[in-house]
């Protein structure tokens, strides 16, 4: 029997596909997220970006900066700011891991996917980056094009 891909059961909600092309991307993990009613309103609607926010660790927690979850509007005086502050929800063990690694290495937390499990609960799938420089990204760009006309001319071949 086949071995089910746990990302189909996911319904995501947000995709940052611009943090894979500007970041070397090392390792990825799971983490919950801290959210208000009329937030999660909004995410099942669809309507979410977090291709500008990053994830920044402070006082042994983790928090998420700048993830735009726009209004609901049907939640009238019970609504929400779209780019609060969220805190994520890790593990200490992981907390302590990634700050280090933040502050003696230099990496950056970046938000990769945001998706609700099949139980219905908001997940956050963040990677620990170290940013490319201009040549890196010029290399993935020359990768890319380079499987794409190899995958046409196969096509065109038969």
């Amino acid at each position: 029997m086949a071995k089910k891909n746990p990302d189909d059961d996911r319904k995501i909600v947000a995709d940052n596909r611009k943090a894979r092309f500007a970041f070397a991307i090392e390792d990825t993990f799971e983490a919950g997220i801290v959210l208000t009613g009329s937030e999660v309103k909004s995410l099942r609607n669809g309507r979410s970006t977090i291709a500008e926010s990053y994830a920044q660790a402070k006082d042994g927690e983790i928090f998420l900066i700048n993830a735009n979850i726009p209004e609901y509007t049907q939640a009238n005086r019970f609504g929400h700011e779209p780019k609060r502050i969220r805190k994520l929800l890790v593990h200490k063990t992981q907390v302590r891991k990634l700050s280090a690694a933040i502050q003696r290495e230099g990496m950056t937390l970046i938000p990769l996917k945001l998706y609700f499990t099949p139980r219905g609960i908001a997940k956050l799938e963040i990677g620990i980056a170290k940013g490319k420089k201009l040549h890196d990204k010029r290399e993935t760009e020359k990768q890319r094009d380079w499987a794409r006309d190899k995958a046409r001319i196969m096509r065109a071949k038969g």
